[in-house]
C-alpha cells in the first residue's frame, strides 16, 4: 500500500514541514509588507496635510476664504486623494474639497474626532500613530486613511489684521485628510497572489527533487533490503545486497550480507553438529550391530578364499568379497575412532620408541608397494608426556595417508624426529578469554585454524562491528566483522554487556593506537593494539616462562601434493582427497588428539613434490 512506503512517508514530511516554513514566512513576508505600505501611505497623507496646511496658512492669516476654498478643491481633486477639510474647534467644517459638508458639523464620536475627543477636556496634541486611522466606506465596504493635522494658535494667528482668534486659544481646528486605500489594498492582493504562487511552486518543486533523492538514497535501498530479507526467509541464504553505497545504508547492506554469510555458516555448522551427533549415535550402534556380522563374513569368506583356490573363478570372486569385507571393518573402525575422541591417558614415553612401533604396523605395506622408508630419530629426544596409544594412532594415520599419495608407482617417506625449543608467541593457544564481568569472549561458532575464536565488539564513532582475534598467541589471522574505514580511534567492548576493554594510558608500542585488555583465567592478561593489521599481542605471563620445550615429528612424502584449496580443508570431518577410497574423518581424528596434548599439527604441500606433515608435541604440557 502506498501508505506504508516509508519514501513517500518521508516525501509527504518533508514537504508538510515545507510548506509550514514557507506559510509562515510567507505571513510574516505580507505583513511587514501590509506594514510598509501603510507607513509609505501615512508619509504621503502626512505630507499632503503639511503641503495644504503651509498653502492655505498666507490666505488664512489674510483672511481669504475663497482662495482658502479654491486651494483645498484643487488639491482634493489630485488622484488618491478622497477629501480634505478644515474643521474649527467646535467641529463645524469651515472649508472642504465636497462643498456639500461646509458649515455641517461633525459629531465628537466621528471617526476623525474621537481620537482627541474620547477623553474630557479634549487632547490637545497628538502622535502620528495616534492622529493616523484606517476605516471602510460604508457604501463599498472599501478601505481609506485619514490623517488629522491640529491646527495651532501662533504669534502670527494672534497678531494678524483680522485678529479672530485670541491669544488664549491652543488649538483652532484641524486638518482631516482622506486617503483611498484601494492601490495599496490592489498590491497586497497581488503581492499576497505572488508568495501564494511562489510558495506552492517552491514546495511542488522541493517535493518532486525531495522525492527523486528519497527514492534513490532510502527508497530503493530499502525495497532491496526487504527483497533480501524475504529472500533469507525463504531460505536463500546466498542472496547478496549491493555494498557500493558509503552511507550507513551502505553499512546496513554489509551488515546484512556479514549477517547472511554468517547465517549461513551457521547452519552448516549446525547442520555439521546434527550429523557429528548421528554420526556418534551410528558409530555406537554399528560397533555392536555391524562388527560382528562382518567378522562372520571376513573369517568364512577366507576360509573359503584358501578352500577355492583351485578354483580361479571362484578364488577371484571370494577376493573381491574379502577386500571389500576389510574395507567396510575399516570405515566402521574410523567411524568408532571419531566418535570415541577420549580425554589422552598421559604418561611419561619415549617418543621414538611410540613412531618405531607406528613403522612396525605399516613396513609391510610400505614395501609391498615399493615405499622406501627413511628414519632419521633424534637418540636425544626428552621424554614426553603423551597418551602413547594415541600418538601411535596418529603416526599411524599420517604413514596410511602418505602411502596413499604415493601410489602403485613407489616413492619415499621420511619419517624424523627433534627436539626444539620455541618461542611461546605463535605457539601458545589462547583457549578461555572473559571480560572484567566475567562473561565468556570465546566464540566455538567462527573458528581460525579449526580453534574457536575471540569474539571482541569494536566502536569508532557513531559505527559499531565485530571482530574474531586468531586464539594462537602473537598470529594476527583474525577476521573482521563488516569493514569499516575510519580514521578515528576504535573501541573495544565485550559483545554481550558493553563493558570496555580498553587500558587507559597506555598504547600500542608500534602505532601509538589504542590497546585493548583481556583476562586469561589462571593465566593472567593478554593486551593487543584494536587498529587492524597491527597485530601486536603481549601476554606477559606465557612471555615471562621463556621458550618452551618441543618435540617435533615430520613425516615427509614424494606424492602427488595438495593444492592451497585442498590444505585448507583437510582437517575437517568428511573431507577426503581420495575420492571414494576414503571416510574423510582419518586427520580429523589426528588433529583432535594433537589438540588434546595442547600440541599443533602443521602441513607443508606443493603438487606435484610431495606433503611433509609437522607435528609438534610439548614436553610439559
Amino acid at each position: 500500500m502506498i501508505r506504508g512506503k516509508i519514501g513517500l512517508k518521508l516525501t509527504l514530511a518533508v514537504g508538510l514541514t515545507v510548506l509550514l516554513t514557507i506559510g509562515i514566512f510567507a505571513c510574516v513576508n505580507i505583513r511587514s509588507y501590509s506594514r510598509s505600505l501603510l507607513a509609505e501611505v501615512e508619509r504621503h497623507a502626512s505630507q499632503v496635510s503639511q503641503t495644504v496646511t503651509s498653502s492655505t496658512e498666507y490666505d488664512m492669516l489674510l483672511n481669504e476664504p475663497a482662495r482658502i476654498h479654491e486651494t483645498i478643491k484643487r488639491m482634493g481633486n489630485q488622484p488618491g486623494i478622497e477629501r480634505i477639510r478644515i474643521m474649527n474647534k467646535s467641529g463645524q467644517v469651515s472649508y472642504s474639497s465636497d462643498a456639500a459638508e461646509i458649515g455641517k458639523t461633525i459629531d465628537k464620536s466621528a471617526e476623525s474626532c474621537i481620537r482627541c475627543h474620547f477623553s474630557d477636556p479634549p487632547l490637545k496634541s497628538l502622535g502620528m500613530k495616534e492622529r493616523t486611522r484606517v476605516f471602510r466606506r460604508p457604501h463599498d465596504q472599501s478601505r481609506t486613511l485619514g490623517i488629522i493635522t491640529p491646527i495651532y494658535n501662533q504669534a502670527s494667528c494672534w497678531t494678524a489684521a483680522c485678529h479672530a482668534h485670541p491669544q488664549s486659544k491652543t488649538v483652532l481646528g484641524v486638518f482631516d485628510v482622506v486617503l483611498s486605500l484601494a492601490s495599496v489594498d490592489s498590491d497586497l492582493r497581488r503581492g499576497r497572489m505572488e508568495i501564494v504562487v511562489f510558495a506552492v511552486v517552491a514546495v511542488l518543486s522541493l517535493c518532486t527533487i525531495i522525492g527523486i533523492f528519497v527514492r534513490r538514497w532510502v527508497d530503493i535501498p530499502v525495497r532491496q533490503l526487504l527483497t533480501a530479507t524475504r529472500h533469507v526467509a525463504g531460505g536463500d541464504l546466498g542472496y547478496k545486497i549491493d555494498e557500493r553505497r558509503e552511507d550507513e545504508l551502505g553499512m546496513l547492506a554489509r551488515s546484512f550480507n556479514h549477517m547472511t554469510r554468517k547465517l549461513s555458516e551457521a547452519r552448516m555448522q549446525l547442520f555439521q553438529s546434527d550429523k557429528m551427533a548421528s554420526l556418534g549415535r551410528l558409530a555406537a550402534g554399528v560397533a555392536h550391530e555391524i562388527n560382528n556380522p562382518l567378522t562372520g563374513v571376513l573369517t568364512y569368506s577366507s576360509l573359503l578364499l584358501k578352500q577355492t583356490a583351485a578354483q580361479p573363478e571362484i578364488h577371484e570372486d571370494l577376493e573381491i568379497v574379502v577386500r571389500e569385507t576389510i574395507r567396510c571393518r575399516e570405515i566402521v573402525k574410523s567411524l568408532l575412532d571419531f566418535a570415541r575422541q577420549s580425554v589422552p591417558k598421559k604418561s611419561p614415553a619415549d617418543i621414538n620408541e611410540v613412531v618405531l612401533r607406528a613403522l612396525s604396523v605399516v613396513a609391510r605395506q610400505l614395501a609391498l608397494n615399493r615405499i622406501v622408508l627413511e628414519k632419521r630419530l633424534d637418540p636425544a629426544l626428552p621424554r614426553t608426556t603423551i597418551d602413547a596409544n594415541q600418538i601411535e594412532q596418529v603416526l599411524v594415520n599420517l604413514l596410511v595417508n602418505a602411502r596413499d599419495a604415493i601410489g602403485p608407482e613407489g616413492g619415499t617417506i621420511a619419517v624424523s624426529t627433534s627436539a626444539l625449543s620455541l618461542s611461546p608467541v605463535g605457539m601458545t593457544q589462547i583457549k578461555q578469554a572473559r571480560c572484567p564481568r566475567r562473561h565468556s569472549l570465546m566464540d566455538n561458532e567462527l573458528r581460525i585454524g579449526g580453534k574457536p575464536s575471540i569474539r571482541l565488539k569494536q566502536r569508532s564513532g557513531g559505527d559499531e562491528w565485530f571482530v574474531h582475534l586468531d586464539p594462537m598467541y602473537g598470529k594476527v589471522a583474525n577476521r573482521q566483522g563488516v569493514p569499516v574505514r575510519t580514521d578515528k580511534p576504535v573501541q573495544a567492548r565485550c559483545p554481550e554487556c558493553s563493558v570496555s576493554l580498553m587500558v587507559d594510558n597506555k598504547t600500542c608500542p608500534l602505532c601509538q593506537a589504542g590497546i585493548y585488555s583481556f583476562e586469561v583465567p589462571s593465566g593472567g592478561v593478554v593486551e593487543g593494539c584494536t587498529r587492524e593489521g597491527c597485530g601486536w599481542q603481549r601476554w606477559e605471563a606465557v612471555d615471562l616462562s621463556g621458550n618452551r620445550e618441543f618435540v617435533e615429528i615430520r613425516v615427509r612424502d614424494t606424492g602427488c601434493g595438495m593444492t592451497r584449496e585442498e590444505l585448507s580443508k583437510i582437517f575437517e570431518p568428511f573431507y577426503s582427497t581420495k575420492g571414494a577410497k576414503g571416510t574423510g574423518l582419518g586427520l580429523a581424528v589426528v588433529w583432535g588428539i594433537v589438540d588434546n596434548h595442547n600440541g599443533t599439527i602443521a602441513v607443508e604441500s606443493e603438487v606435484g613434490v610431495g606433503a611433509t606433515f609437522i607435528v609438534r608435541i610439548p614436553v610439559n604440557p
